[in-house]
């Protein structure tokens, strides 16, 4: 343990392995946080909710902060319920003879350089007979009123601008995306900026009938941290929580690995005789098997649980080329004089195996851990993409897969590869920078190099 703590010590004279070691921390305080901030059950409802779910979102479109390197601004998305006093101001007023008007005025202001992709209102209302009558007012920031609709609405509808054909006729035959924002003193086709107002103005006519809510949503050419995919998902969801399906699976499969092939090959060498022989023969027959391959396999004929993956990827992971390393180790370890003292004083086997050898090249397995971490989670994204992840967890991988899937690159929507692929190669240079250091600090042959 002394030496332990004294080689830890040691990490401190590494500029690299500080770096990688705050990199890390701040990969595990995001997969502490995710579960936290969206429970996983709830996760898993946003990520297969589908289009419906996700209908505030607009389709496939990049990240708020691609506004930083472009010259002209893409309008931001956003949602604004009827509730919201920041956005949305509402009166009621009974009517005589029964039922309510009530108008809704939306505010919002609009700098964007080019025009939206779509304007939608979700209305809710409740009536016994009458449906209730809704009329809706569109005015520009240099005062011009434009009336968009006039139509009774059932239980629940939704209002699509740029579905409306006579709206469309309305505004002069532009779709209601540019018609509605166009600058009417300017000789080219652009959005005039400043303050706009939606009203929404409805009638009720019966006693007890009433006006819920509505829901006004633009649909931008930008949406979130992240952006959104063919299904109009927040792709934030994937982006978080795989961080920690990343770390985890990285983690247990780099330890399980480590562990379970180092305590083999340390039976194997202790007892020796068939019992060795029979380790190395697995071990070499497992060399040359396809290890990719199998896993595929796996994958398309049985499971593609992310718990079937890792427990066949340490199952074929335990029999590598470093049971060979801990082979030569544990043989040399052997022969040193305490192992001789131990058996001398009546040891039994499985001590001498678990207090005697293996501690004494523990130091040596730890760089090895941490540098096999990013190397299966390079495995679970790899699966991934060729579609053998698991289906039910939004991950890296996964993001990667469906971007390919609806041809990203060739689309121009590089946020969706770019941003997984980071974060991956972000991963990978984490744990290299702290593994690297901690092999120079932990194997002797190493130091001073």
């Amino acid at each position: 343990m002394q030496a332990l703590k004294s080689a830890f010590r040691q990490l401190a004279g590494y500029p690299s392995a500080m770096i990688g070691m705050i990199l890390i921390l701040i990969l595990i305080g995001v997969g502490i946080y995710a579960p936290i901030a969206i429970p996983y059950d709830e996760a898993i409802t946003m990520w297969r909710g589908g289009e419906e779910y996700w209908r505030q979102n607009p389709r496939t479109v990049p990240p708020v902060w691609y506004n930083w390197f472009i010259e002209n601004d893409l309008p931001e998305s956003f949602d604004y319920y009827s509730d919201n006093t920041e956005v949305a101001t509402r009166t009621d007023v009974p009517r005589e003879g029964g039922g309510t008007q009530s108008t809704i005025t939306y505010t919002f202001d609009f700098q964007a350089d080019q025009f939206p992709q779509e304007l939608i209102v979700y209305m809710k209302a409740t009536f016994a007979t009458k449906k209730p009558f809704v009329s809706m007012l569109w005015i520009t920031p240099d005062g011009r009123e434009i009336r968009v609709v006039d139509v009774g609405i059932s239980q629940t509808e939704t209002y699509r601008f740029g579905q409306d054909t006579r709206l469309t006729r309305r505004i002069g035959g532009l779709p209601a995306n540019q018609g509605l924002f166009a600058d009417p003193n300017s000789e080219e086709l652009k959005p005039l900026k400043g303050i706009y107002k939606l009203v929404v103005d409805v009638r009720t006519f019966e006693e007890g009938d009433t006006f819920t809510s509505s829901e006004f949503v633009m649909h931008g050419l930008v949406s979130g941290w992240f952006g959104t995919d063919h299904f109009r998902r927040d792709l934030g969801i994937a982006m978080l929580w795989g961080t920690p399906v990343a770390l985890a699976f990285g983690t247990l499969a780099s330890l399980g690995t480590s562990v379970i092939t180092m305590i083999i090959a340390a039976i194997g060498v202790w007892y020796g005789s068939w019992l060795d022989e029979l380790i190395q023969r697995i071990t070499e027959v497992n060399l040359v098997l396809p290890f990719l391959n199998i896993l595929i396999m796996v994958g398309v004929f049985y499971s593609r649980s992310i718990w079937t993956m890792l427990g066949v990827t340490i199952l074929l992971s335990i029999f590598g080329a470093a049971i060979k390393t801990y082979r030569a180790i544990f043989l040399q370890v052997r022969e040193s004089p305490y192992i001789e003292a131990a058996r001398a004083y009546g040891a039994s086997s499985m001590r001498i195996v678990f207090q005697y050898l293996i501690p004494r090249i523990i130091p040596l397995l730890i760089p090895g851990l941490v540098l096999g971490i990013p190397t299966f989670v390079f495995l679970e994204a790899t699966l991934a993409v060729l579609g053998l992840g698991d289906p039910t967890l939004p991950t890296w991988g996964k993001m990667i897969n469906d971007a390919n899937n609806n041809a990203a690159l060739y689309n121009g929507f590089y946020y969706w590869i770019l941003q997984p692929a980071a974060l991956l190669m972000f991963t990978g240079l984490a744990f290299a920078m702290v593994g690297f250091a901690m092999d120079r600090v932990f194997n002797p042959r190493l130091r001073g190099v």
